[in-house]
């Protein structure tokens, strides 16, 4: 596997473990989409170098 492929699997996880779909999660706020966000900026960055 490559690095890519390893890195859009991470990013699938991560977009589907964000979803607030449990009643509990709704108190999370912005939590789940920040960190996104940063891992995001972060792989950008990696790929741009």
């Amino acid at each position: 596997m490559s690095l890519t492929s390893i890195l859009l699997i991470v990013l699938v996880l991560l977009l589907i473990g964000a979803l607030p779909v449990y009643p509990y999660s709704s108190s999370w706020g912005y939590a789940p989409s920040g960190i996104l966000v940063a891992v995001l900026v972060i792989v950008a960055l990696f790929v741009l170098l």
